[in-house]
């Protein structure tokens, strides 16, 4: 069978000097469709890993992450919540919580610990849902909920929650926030667990400045411990973990309520201890 080749046609004045002369790689052959020369060539990659692992370089990329490394953040501070928006959401709660028609305006009112502010409350599906409302402005100064948890299993979702706020700003600073999860941590009224009992809470993946620094401040008055959420469970990880480890998506704080201590959450199955002794095992080795 005889094989077709595809060569260029060049005039002739050039076609002797180009491909006749005894060195050229291309006088005995074509380019056929088959040939490597037809397609564009990858880089020698053994040269390019040699080149890349070479000494110059890994110090040049070593001074480069050491001027741009990113500020730490310790468990992933960095939720910002627009004024306006905040503001938005405010006005149209307010608006249902006095619209009979509405399921908030069926709130519940609690004990309110701040003079002038009315705290109302409902739940639905397992979640409690706090609003302060500024009744002399006549506006709603924030809300709290109090979420379930998708990443702990049901023996421990009737104990812990964890909660996210929205506070305009007008409001902020004043304690509010600090109030309503004291409420929580005390399991006053209809904010406790399945057992009657208060809930132990749990920080959210992220959190914004003031989330921080509320959950540092409640620790002073209870106890908070940081935990990893693995596999359903909770792992705990020590008063002061390593701050990579702080970092993980999967590590949070948990602020034990009224009634709970270490020795109960780990009686109950509700708190394991095997990641807390590797932590401690690797504080050792650093």
């Amino acid at each position: 069978m005889s094989t077709l080749t595809l060569a260029p046609r060049l005039p002739a004045g050039q076609a002797a000097s180009t491909y006749a002369g005894p060195r050229s790689r291309l006088s005995r052959r074509g380019l056929s469709p088959r040939s490597a020369l037809a397609f564009p060539q990858p880089p020698p990659l053994p040269g390019l890993h040699r080149l890349l692992g070479s000494r110059p370089l890994r110090l040049l990329a070593g001074y480069a992450a050491h001027i741009l490394r990113p500020p730490r953040l310790e468990l992933r501070i960095d939720v910002q919540q627009e004024p306006q928006s905040i503001e938005t959401e405010l006005e149209s709660l307010h608006r249902r919580l006095h619209s009979p028609d509405d399921a908030l305006s069926r709130c519940t009112r609690l004990p309110s610990p701040l003079p002038g502010l009315v705290f109302h409350h409902r739940e639905a599906d397992g979640e409690h849902y706090v609003y302060v409302e500024d009744v002399a402005n006549g506006r709603l100064a924030g809300y709290t909920v109090f979420n379930r948890l998708i990443e702990v299993d049901r023996r421990t979702d009737r104990h812990v929650r964890a909660p996210h706020s929205k506070y305009a700003p007008a409001y902020q600073g004043r304690g509010i926030a600090t109030a309503v999860y004291e409420l929580a941590l005390a399991g006053r009224g209809p904010l406790c667990g399945a057992d009657g009992g208060a809930f132990f809470l749990v920080s959210g993946a992220r959190q914004s400045v003031g989330a921080h620094a509320l959950w540092q401040a409640l620790g002073r008055r209870h106890g908070l411990r940081y935990v990893a959420l693995r596999g359903k469970r909770m792992h705990d990880l020590g008063h002061a973990p390593p701050p990579a480890l702080r970092e993980h998506l999967d590590t949070r704080m948990i602020l034990l309520g009224r009634g709970w201590s270490l020795a109960r959450l780990q009686a109950l199955g509700l708190l394991q201890a095997e990641a807390e002794a590797a932590n401690g095992s690797l504080l050792r080795r650093a």
